[in-house]
Order: C-alpha cells, then structure tokens, then sequence
C-alpha cells in the first residue's frame, strides 16, 4: 500500500469518527432551538430545531458515505474506454494505477465532506452555546478550511493528464 493510500484511507476513517462524534457531542449541547443563519453584525436571524438540524446531517452523511462509497466499488467494473479522463488507451495498460488514483480521488472526497461537516458542526455548536463568548465571525476559518479542502481534492484528478511511466524492471 502507498502512503498516499494509507493517508486517504487513515484520514477517510478519522473523519467519519469526527462526524459521529461531533453529531453526539452537538445534540447533546444544542438548544432546542438552533440558531444557523446570521445577518451582518452576527446576530441570529433564522433558527432551526435541533432534530431537523440532526437529521439533515445524518442524511448528508449517508449519502455521502453510502453513494460515494458505492461508486468507488464499481470502478474496477467501468471499461476505460468509458471514463472521462485523457489517453484512455494508455491508462487502460496500466489499469491498477488508474483504479488506485480514482479510488483515492473519490475516498479523499468523501474525508473532505465529512471533515467539513464535523468543523461545521462544532463551530454551530460553539456559537449557540451560552458558555462561550464566541461570535459568528471567529469561524471564519471553517470556510477558508473547507475551500481548500475542495481545491484540494478537485486538483487531484490533474494526476491523470500524465501517462504512467512504463515500469523498466525485468
């Protein structure tokens, strides 16, 4: 296994554990009611209730999980005549790097999901809390995060534009 592989999948799995984890943590803590649109100056203009809010969660986490998930299962099943990359035919010869490069694509996709979700939801948490002084404002880190994240991960496919180097051992 490559370390890039490992990284994916250590971070893909850490991140499913900082999902469910945030989920209970902020169920326990939320308000009924849970403030999540904020006008200009930082006060709370629209609330939701915090089982809606758990619910919405858990369904982008499900789908998230379970359909990225199920994609990356059928890519060894796609003939590479039929994936959108460049020099299909070249990386039809070297078909297990192309199934390890799309596999770590799609799982890397779903570890920036779910870290952006967890950050999502312990700042929410943070902010609606009466224990913290904390404004709106302070997490504005959680985007800039989750943005680079989703550069991140969307450059990843440029590995593609270049052929695999033949392997030159005997």
């Amino acid at each position: 296994m490559k370390v890039g592989t490992f990284f994916i999948k250590i971070w893909r799995w850490s991140s499913v554990l900082l999902v469910i984890g945030a989920l209970v943590w902020t169920y326990s803590v939320f308000p009924d009611m849970v403030a999540v649109d904020f006008s200009e100056t930082g006060l709370a203009e629209r609330y939701v209730n915090k089982e809606h809010v758990f619910y919405i969660v858990m369904g982008l986490f499900l789908v998230n999980n379970v359909i990225i998930s199920g994609l990356v299962k059928q890519i060894p099943n796609v003939d590479a005549d039929h994936l959108p990359i460049l020099n299909r035919k070249i990386w039809a010869q070297h078909r297990e790097l192309l199934n390890e490069l799309l596999t770590n694509w799609l799982f890397c996709l779903v570890a920036v999901i779910n870290t952006i979700i967890g950050f999502s939801l312990f700042a929410l948490a943070t902010i609606n809390s009466t224990q913290y002084k904390m404004d709106v404002f302070d997490f504005s880190w959680v985007y800039y995060t989750g943005m680079g994240l989703m550069i991140m991960v969307f450059l990843l496919p440029l590995r593609l534009l270049w052929t695999p180097v033949p392997d030159d051992r005997l």
